[in-house]
């Protein structure tokens, strides 16, 4: 967006409390995850989130979504904040070096990706923790208690919640992502989404288990994306009343027409992040679906692509030292270990990377029919009556239809860990 137009200076001047408080006197076009899940509503269109297990994501995502006016998410799951370069301390600071470079005008959000809640330890740290995220400058949360059986699941959301501002865009689950195979029920949604709703939690987004996975798919050992649109349309008809929207996690690996139809399904946000991390090591990658291509169940560097084969080679290196299979999901530990050298590339590496990471975001802006959606942020921002951006939606239901002998699952987890 021009950044000297008046839609986008009300934009700046009614940016949320925490942003206004860390980043006032900048013209970075940080918004509510509120005002873009409003405005995605509005255009029937999706919202990319790009996950920044690399800072150059983050180049990548404001450089594709200025150039194409589109509202964009930055996000960093939980568990990637352990094992990531980019963190939950210096992504803002990232985006706003970024943002200036540019010469500001990119519309975002930064999205706390998979806080997961596992138990009463996570949850009484998450409130301190969150807190401390939050005042770092992000704009929206996905609270993961999906580990979590459907009545604690829903009650771990409840609680945390409640230490959330409401103008800030949330995001909650039901149903881990784990893969083809067992699937979210449109009962578990209603019960979880409708306790909520009683208790006053009112989510932007629901992210559920769909067929999804998230990381590469190896076809060597028969792995298939099969996300099962008609279950999600099932889900996302069913919580329309309560003002939500299907959050699209795994999308990594998924061929891009179809990924052009998910917003016939409800679908307004489509989370990407192994993909680019593929990009960023250069990894050889299907051109419809992204999934990183495999030979003799190793993964294949393109020497012309990514970061530098003696980088590659190092990184390899140390796999083999630790044990790692040369396809192991494990080379995602990478991100950390080899982040300031990635950042200390050449500046035609650093280039060619970034510039890789938009052609495909491009691609998702286009599939995701996003383009132009800046302009409709900032027009939900123009219209509300004062700078909160908190939702108004209505109680639908009574608490005590959502105790805890009402809920439909009363099994918990079958220990396999899907955080990311």
């Amino acid at each position: 967006m021009d950044i000297k137009s008046k839609a986008y200076q009300s934009l700046l001047a009614r940016r949320p409390l925490n942003v206004r408080a860390k980043f006032g006197n900048t013209e970075m076009g940080l918004v509510s995850g509120r005002d873009i899940a409003a405005a995605m509503k509005k255009l029937g269109t999706i919202c990319l989130a790009t996950n920044a297990r690399n800072p150059l994501v983050i180049k990548a995502a404001l450089t594709a979504a200025k150039k194409h006016n589109s509202a964009i998410m930055v996000e960093l799951a939980k568990s990637e904040s352990t094992y990531c370069g980019a963190t939950y301390d210096n992504i803002p600071e990232y985006a706003l070096k970024y943002s200036e470079e540019m010469g500001h005008g990119a519309v975002f959000a930064l999205h706390v990706d998979h806080y997961a809640i596992k138990g009463e330890a996570d949850l009484l740290k998450g409130a301190s923790h969150l807190t401390h995220i939050l005042n770092n400058g992000f704009t929206s949360v996905a609270i993961d208690a999906s580990h979590l059986a459907d009545f604690e699941n829903f009650q771990a959301t409840r609680e945390i919640a409640g230490w959330i501002s409401p103008e800030l865009g949330l995001e909650v689950e039901v149903g881990e992502i784990k893969g083809p195979g067992e699937l979210s029920t449109v009962e578990e949604a209603l019960y979880y989404i409708g306790g909520l709703n009683a208790w006053n939690v009112f989510p932007d987004y629901l992210a559920i288990s769909n067929g999804s996975k998230h990381g590469t798919y190896d076809t060597t050992a028969g792995q298939a994306e099969g996300i099962d649109l008609k279950r999600t349309k099932e889900i996302a008809d069913a919580i329309a009343p309560y003002g939500v929207a299907i959050a699209q996690h795994g999308i990594s690996g998924t061929p891009i027409d179809k990924c052009a139809t998910f917003l016939n399904y409800g679908i307004r946000k489509g989370n990407v992040a192994t993909l680019f991390q593929n990009l960023c090591f250069g990894l050889e990658v299907d051109e419809e679906t992204g999934n990183a291509i495999t030979t003799g169940s190793t993964y294949h560097k393109d020497p012309n692509r990514g970061i530098s084969k003696e980088l590659w080679d190092k990184m390899v290196a140390d796999a083999d030292s630790q044990g790692f299979a040369r396809n192991s999901g494990d080379y995602k530990k990478f991100n950390l270990t080899y982040c300031d050298a990635v950042l200390n590339e050449p500046k035609e590496i650093q280039d060619r990377i970034v510039d890789e990471m938009v052609w495909w975001i491009e691609r998702y802006i286009k599939a995701f029919k996003s383009e132009g959606s800046a302009e409709m942020v900032a027009e939900v921002i123009a219209k509300r009556e004062d700078g909160n951006s908190a939702p108004e939606r209505k109680v639908l239901g009574e608490r005590k239809s959502f105790l805890k002998e009402f809920a439909p699952n009363k099994g918990g987890s079958d220990g396999g860990n899907y955080d990311d």
